[in-house]
């Protein structure tokens, strides 16, 4: 194979790694057993920058989970904020006060 038979860089799309702008903030949404209670289920809400499809940071989280807590989990809902074209703040001239 000479070099221009050769794949270039940029095609190379699986060996790519992720950039910031691949990450978005994900929410999961974690239903576990209590271990004293195993007929009782409970929510853990956990939020990260994360990448879809793989979502490398929450699957070391729930393998972190599976080796060392003990409820025992059952199901996990996902959900991953869209990217805005830009962020937005405005400026409020109202104030609360609480007594």
């Amino acid at each position: 194979m000479n070099r221009r038979d050769e794949p270039h860089e940029s095609t190379k799309v699986s060996e790519q790694k992720p950039t910031l702008r691949d990450y978005r903030l994900t929410t999961a949404e974690i239903i576990y057993r209590l271990p004293d209670h195993p007929d009782l289920l409970q929510s853990f809400i956990w939020q990260k920058l994360d990448v879809a499809p793989d979502y490398p940071e929450l699957q070391r989280f729930l393998e972190f989970w599976s080796r060392n807590l003990d409820g025992k989990l059952h199901s996990v809902r996902v959900g991953q904020a869209r990217p805005s074209a830009r962020s937005r703040f405005s400026h409020v001239k109202t104030s609360f006060h609480s007594h």
